[in-house]
């Protein structure tokens, strides 16, 4: 099959979760035989014309002109550009910037090529937005909703919730990790710490990730280890944080996208802190189960569906306190149960062959019916 992947910041991944999905998506469909084309963005840093047999085309967005809403133009003019070539699967990773797009396009009344959407998480719910642009976000997902001819929720509990709230069904396909079996403890060196000494968070700087909820517990609970926050935060939010939490405590490192650095990172911590609140099935949480790292999680039915009850949850910086407060007792009763459930969840269920395997499934299957359930 020819297939495209539109709606990312492209790749090799250097931004997130959706980016870090369509680079692993996009490989594994190449070694089993497809044509795979991503779209990035011109601003991208990577600028040839194929990565790791993948094509790259590269389309226009005035991002760094005039923000976020540059997101539109460009999901726009990919979309457009997709629909002249003769592709069998668009996929389009994410709905709000795109749904626009759907509608000027006339995407509802195609059959060809298949147009599929994944829904993300609740969007509207993100922090960051005013109430103006949360209500924006609400109609453009109705319009995504109503136009796209497939949709795919990568977590059940989104599933469950665009079944209700529009009697919509759509595919469950989540996100995959790979299982890990070898951790190299020398990466920790580098960013002075010592195995089950330091706790970690991995996260875009984004106020739904709650970060802030973390750190404020790990300083009221006055641990004398280290905080190891990992990600971007050359951002407003970011330099935000970094002056509120001015403690050497807290390490503010970057983004780590060295991924047996990150693994070591994540499996040699005392505690891993997954904040994330606004739904879907988050890649970041996935690995940090395929590391088999002690996870303290964000409580909501998203991270729920994932982790079940191999994590502890919080809601609150007084609950983070309490639980590092009882971290050396919650460790010695539950960190190597909980691993070894995460670790059978992540083979047998989110490993990228059997998530790979399901999406090209649901490909060679809407490809052979060629029919548009909108119409």
């Amino acid at each position: 099959m020819k297939i495209a992947i539109l709606g990312t910041k492209g790749i090799p991944n250097n931004y997130g979760g959706y980016e870090q999905f369509a680079e692993y998506l996009s490989q594994r469909l190449v070694k089993r035989g497809h044509e795979v084309t991503v779209y990035n963005p011109s601003f991208h840093p990577f600028t040839d014309e194929e990565f790791k047999g993948v094509r790259i085309i590269r389309a226009y967005s005035p991002e760094k002109l005039i923000g976020g809403s540059a997101n539109f133009i460009y999901d726009f003019l990919c979309l457009r550009d997709a629909l002249k070539r003769d592709f069998d699967i668009i996929y389009e990773a994410g709905y709000h910037s795109v749904a626009p797009a759907y509608r000027l396009l006339g995407i509802r009344n195609r059959t060809k090529p298949i147009i599929i959407t994944n829904m993300d998480g609740l969007e509207y719910n993100r922090s960051k937005w005013s109430s103006a642009t949360q209500q924006l976000i609400r109609v453009l997902e109705r319009i995504a909703v109503k136009d796209s001819p497939f949709m795919i929720s990568d977590n059940l509990g989104i599933q469950e919730y665009y079944r209700t709230r529009f009697g919509r069904d759509s595919y469950f396909l989540p996100y995959g990790a790979d299982p890990i079996d070898n951790f190299d403890e020398s990466h920790l060196s580098k960013y002075g710490v010592i195995r089950h000494k330091y706790m970690i968070l991995v996260a875009r700087f984004e106020q739904e990730n709650n970060i802030e909820m973390a750190l404020d517990g790990f300083l009221a609970a006055e641990c004398p280890s280290p905080f190891v926050v990992v990600g971007n935060h050359q951002t407003a939010y970011g330099n935000l944080l970094k002056r509120k939490y001015q403690d050497d405590r807290i390490r503010f490192v970057g983004g780590v996208y060295d991924k047996p650095v990150l693994d070591a990172l994540r499996h040699y911590s005392a505690a891993y802190f997954h904040g994330h609140s606004v739904g879907g099935t988050n890649p970041s949480l996935l690995e940090a189960m395929a590391c088999r790292t002690f996870i303290f999680a964000h409580d909501n039915p998203f991270n729920r569906h994932v982790l079940f009850d191999s994590a502890f949850y919080f809601n609150s910086a007084s609950q983070v306190q309490d639980l590092l407060m009882r971290l050396d007792e919650l460790r010695e009763a539950n960190a190597v149960k909980f691993a070894n459930e995460n670790d059978v969840r992540i083979r047998s269920t989110y490993n990228w062959d059997t998530i790979v395997s399901q999406h090209e499934t649901l490909f060679e299957q809407l490809s052979a019916n060629s029919f548009n359930p909108r119409q």
